[in-house]
């Protein structure tokens, strides 16, 4: 009979906690439950739903990763919750029902190409974050396992996630006619396997907009930020990259924007900026905006 070990933690929102499972379930895929009669063929989940507390379970083959109500901290019952899932699973108590196995979900993948020729898009038929994320390098990717395995390709400079797609950014030593198929493959069969792209249920790693979560906007800045969100942030996203506002200059009315994904570093993002972001400001602020830069994140 298999000895389970339960490891809990809280993460970086302090309403979840995840108990890490070893060795892992069985699982083909994730699920989220937020009742007990959603959770009718996974008895383990429903056991955590007879605790007052829980508000949500979501059941990964590494982990259960629980939400609270606000009627008590973590910290008050953290342990306890860990023993009494190790104590379940050790007496043997089931998982899911065998009658109502978790079906592996066909994941299609297809791959289009950006207006950077260094970074390829790669779109998925399900959603795979619900906020974005940008990795520079490995040693950002403690809490992505997808992303981190995506580094471990020679080829793979920069990963950039955003809902139903990744943004990959090559190193020159390779072709994207050469690679696209491997990464392909790679995506689909990971995402199918059910294996987890984030390993905690993450509401902010870092504010989008470090200027705005330090001091309040000033009435332009403010619809500077609109139009970015309403007009261009969809169009960007498009091709694979997003936009952030960054700073407004109110003597030289010189607009900060920072370029992510498939934008950083784009040859035609200069163009992009003048023709496009910078005309379209300056018309909709008359007299308000000059020019627009660029940071590449």
């Amino acid at each position: 009979m298999t000895t389970y070990t339960v490891t809990p933690s809280q993460t970086q929102d302090q309403t979840v906690a995840r108990f890490e499972l070893s060795p892992a379930l069985e699982l083909v895929q994730a699920s989220k439950y937020n009742n007990i009669d959603e959770a009718k063929d996974a008895p383990l989940v429903q056991q955590m739903f007879y605790l007052p507390f829980v508000k949500s379970v979501v059941l990964k083959k590494e982990a259960l990763e629980i939400e609270r109500f606000n009627i008590l901290e973590w910290k008050d019952v953290l342990e306890d919750v860990s023993l009494e899932i190790e104590n379940y699973l050790n007496k043997g108590g089931v998982v899911l029902n065998e009658t109502q196995p978790l079906k592996k979900v066909p994941i299609t993948i297809y791959a289009e190409s950006t207006p950077n020729p260094g970074v390829m898009k790669f779109v998925a038929n399900k959603k795979l974050v619900e906020q974005i994320f940008e990795y520079k390098t490995i040693d950002e990717t403690t809490h992505a396992p997808l992303a981190q395995k995506l580094f471990h390709f020679p080829f793979v400079k920069e990963v950039f996630m955003d809902t139903n797609y990744i943004s990959i950014t090559k190193f020159d030593v390779a072709e994207w006619d050469e690679i696209v198929l491997e990464i392909r493959e790679f995506l689909r069969s990971y995402l199918e396997e059910g294996n987890e792209i984030l390993t905690a249920v993450i509401e902010e790693v870092k504010a989008e907009n470090p200027q705005e979560a330090a001091a309040p906007l000033d009435d332009i800045s403010q619809q500077i930020v609109g139009i970015i969100e309403e007009y261009i942030k969809p169009a960007v996203a498009a091709d694979g990259g997003n936009i952030l506002f960054d700073s407004y200059n109110t003597e030289d009315k010189s607009v900060h924007v920072i370029l992510q994904g498939a934008c950083s570093g784009c040859p035609s993002s200069t163009f992009t900026l003048k023709s496009g972001i910078e005309n379209m400001l300056k018309e909709m602020l008359p007299g308000k905006v000059s020019t627009v830069n660029a940071i590449n994140g």
